[in-house]
């Protein structure tokens, strides 16, 4: 068996169900509410343990895993579509796929706006300037409106890792220093 087809396999599934909610948020001009429903959700997956073991658990029967997550969802005000959604899914023993749902739901709320997220990592916190203009510079080359998802790695000694939906600029100098290094294995 691939290692990568259970990863696939999930992404198709949360696919599946981001395009169908974004659908129907957008018929029922729901967009708006989704959105905030979907960053409420993030934050509560990443900040808490119990809530992640609650969708992924296999211990965890369907009925047990609905009531959680209808409460949750009540406790949130989450949009009714994105409620409707989540007790289908803990029916269906496919809350495990939530995550990547909302990252899914994520990237149609910005391609809707006409907005890409850039990734990018630096060795140093950038200043708001340096944002800007960074974010100013990916947009004229993208065609999109770019909002930028800094991370510090100080690993990377200088220079930027941006990464732009599948494109990929590494101007640190760590890959610059890894590529000197294998460069002079192969020469001796």
């Amino acid at each position: 068996m691939d290692v990568s087809e259970p990863a696939s396999i999930s992404a198709g599934i949360a696919g599946r169900y981001a395009t169908a909610v974004f659908e129907i948020a957008q018929e029922s001009k729901g967009l708006d509410q989704l959105e905030s429903g979907v960053n409420a959700l993030a934050d509560a997956l990443a900040e808490s343990a119990d809530l992640r073991n609650v969708i992924s658990s296999p211990l965890i029967s369907r009925e047990e895993q609905g009531k959680a997550i209808a409460a949750v969802a009540a406790k949130m005000g989450l949009a009714p579509v994105l409620t409707q959604v989540l007790g289908l899914m803990a029916e269906k023993r496919r809350l495990f796929v939530v995550p990547q749902m909302l990252a899914a739901l994520r990237a149609l709320l910005a391609d809707h706006r006409n907005e890409v997220v850039a990734e990018v990592q630096s060795a140093v916190a950038l200043t708001k300037k340096q944002t800007e203009a960074l974010a100013a510079t990916l947009s004229k080359n993208v065609g999109k409106s770019v909002n930028i998802r800094a991370t510090v790695d100080e690993s990377l000694i200088g220079g930027l890792v941006v990464k732009v939906g599948s494109k990929m600029i590494d101007t640190s100098i760590r890959s610059k220093l890894d590529s000197l290094q294998n460069a002079m294995k192969e020469v001796g």
